[in-house]
Parts: C-alpha cells; sequence; structure tokens
C-alpha cells in the first residue's frame, strides 16, 4: 500500500475545516490553526488516520469481508459511483456495495426485514425481463412494476445484492450520516468515515480529519481506501490460488502414491503366483 504525502493532502484541500463558530469541541485534537475565522486541519492527524483506515480496510478485504460505502452527499455521489466502478473493473467489486441517496434504515438494526426488499427488486427485476410473463399481463400493470422497481433500486440499488449485514462502513461525511453512524454504533459494526472540524471523531473506530466538502478532498480519500480494498482482494485471491494449488499438488501426491501402491501390490502377487507355480512342477518332478 502506497504511502500518501502530506503534498497530496495539501493540494486537494483536505486542510479546510468549517468556520470557527461551527466547530465541534471534540475535533479540537486535530486542528492545526485559525486562519481568517476557519479552521485548518493538521494534515499530519489526516494522513495518519487515512493510513491507519486504509489499513483496516484492507485487511477486511483480505478476508472476503463486506463494506459499503456511505457518501448520500451531493459532492461524494459521482466520486463513489466512479471509483467504485474501477475496483469492479479491476475484479474486486466482490463484498464491496454502496448508498449514495439516502441512508437505507434498518439496514444494520433490522437487515432481516430490509432484506426482503432486496428479494422484492430482484422478484420485479426477473419478471420485467421475462417476456412469457409479461405477455400474462396488461401495459398498465406492467408499468405499475416498473415504477415501483425504479422504487426499490432507488433507495436499495447499491446493496440489493448484499447477503448478510456488512464487516465495515466507510462514511464520507459522519455528521451528515448520523443514522448510520448511530446503528453502527448499536450493532459494533466498525467505521471510518471522513471527520470535519464540525463532527465529533470519536463515534468512529477509525476516524479521518479532513475536509468533507471539497471534491478534490473525497475524491484522494476515497480513491486511497478503496486502492486499500483492492489490494486486500489481491491478497484474499492469492491465498485462495495458493490453497487450490497446495490442495491439488496433495490430491496428485495421494493417486500416485495410491497407483505406486497397487503396482507394488500386483508385483507381490505376480511373484507369489511364480514361486507357487514353481512350488507345484518340483512336487510334480518328485512323484
Amino acid at each position: 500500500m502506497r504511502t500518501v504525502t502530506l503534498e497530496e493532502l495539501l493540494e486537494a484541500g483536505c486542510h479546510f475545516g468549517h468556520q470557527v463558530t461551527r466547530s465541534n469541541p471534540k475535533a479540537r485534537d486535530f486542528i492545526f490553526e485559525a486562519r481568517d475565522n476557519i479552521h485548518i486541519i493538521d494534515l499530519a492527524k489526516t494522513k495518519e488516520g487515512l493510513e491507519e483506515a486504509a489499513a483496516f480496510i484492507k485487511d477486511v478485504a483480505s478476508k472476503n469481508g463486506v463494506l459499503v460505502v456511505v457518501g448520500t452527499k451531493r459532492q461524494a455521489r459521482t466520486i463513489v459511483d466512479e471509483v467504485l466502478r474501477q475496483a469492479q473493473d479491476k475484479g474486486a467489486g466482490d463484498g464491496l456495495f454502496y448508498i449514495t441517496n439516502r441512508w437505507v434504515g434498518g439496514l444494520l438494526t433490522n437487515f432481516g426485514e430490509v432484506s426482503k426488499n432486496f428479494k422484492k427488486l430482484h422478484d420485479f427485476e426477473t419478471d420485467l425481463a421475462d417476456d412469457e410473463v409479461k405477455a400474462r399481463y396488461t401495459k398498465k400493470e406492467i408499468g405499475g412494476w416498473e415504477k415501483e422497481k425504479n422504487k426499490l433500486e432507488n433507495l436499495y440499488g447499491g446493496v440489493a445484492k448484499i447477503i448478510k449485514k456488512p464487516d465495515a462502513l466507510f462514511i464520507i461525511d459522519s455528521h451528515l450520516e448520523n443514522l448510520a453512524v448511530r446503528e453502527a454504533l448499536v450493532t459494533h459494526v466498525p467505521t471510518i468515515g471522513i471527520v470535519d472540524t464540525n463532527a465529533d471523531p470519536g463515534v468512529l473506530d477509525y476516524p479521518i480529519p479532513a475536509n468533507d466538502d471539497a471534491v478534490g478532498s473525497i475524491k484522494l480519500i476515497v480513491s486511497y481506501i478503496i486502492d486499500a480494498w483492492i489490494e486486500g482482494r489481491e491478497l484474499a485471491k492469492d491465498m485462495e490460488n495458493k490453497k487450490t494449488a497446495t490442495t491439488e499438488a496433495l490430491k496428485k501426491g495421494e493417486a500416485q502414491e495410491n497407483k505406486l501402491s497397487v503396482s507394488r501390490e500386483l508385483s507381490g502377487s505376480v511373484v507369489a503366483r511364480k514361486i507357487s507355480s514353481k512350488g507345484k512342477r518340483k512336487n510334480v518332478n518328485k512323484k
């Protein structure tokens, strides 16, 4: 995993916080100074938090875990879509999900009930793709299906294929996504996230002190975290390939051993028959 530099963070605008009057007292530990009534974030703390969070996400990915990226603010939506699509293109999309419209209430605290809507969405998609099914219904009924499907897709599209409660949440704006943070706290789901000067860093397991409004800042941090995810998934695949190769080698060794064992048994049987045959001939000659 590459090391992020302070220069990169500075160029991305990660150091700009909120106005002094909007600051959270609990954020003072990562505030460097106030300039023109704006708090400046200590980028050394940003770098430290970002690298710790990335190491955690890499570990989750290497264990075939599930990560949900939560970025519902306008500046984050396009970035999340773009970066996650790149991860999918690199074959690291398994276990990676996102929410960019609004937090799905109950995703963590009531997963069983919420996941029923995922099945409903899947059923609509299946039926609407089947011409034989559609032929049995009126256009009005099919139009109603499409409307309901679009509504469900808008709400759950990014998490509809999730089959278990996530192993971690990556939250773009911890202050805005307070419902997601609260559910994670209640269900003990680990969280990482961008924490600006108006937020409490203590509610996250891996806070990343940074500007959560600037596009450059969001893109740098999201890209860095997802790169860590990709590395973790590659590690998982390498471990799976090594395990498969070891299993195949053991099976091959067992097959060869069995073949040798059968060969030895056959050789022993042939020798025994020869000895027995010689013994019989000797007895006949004596008579």
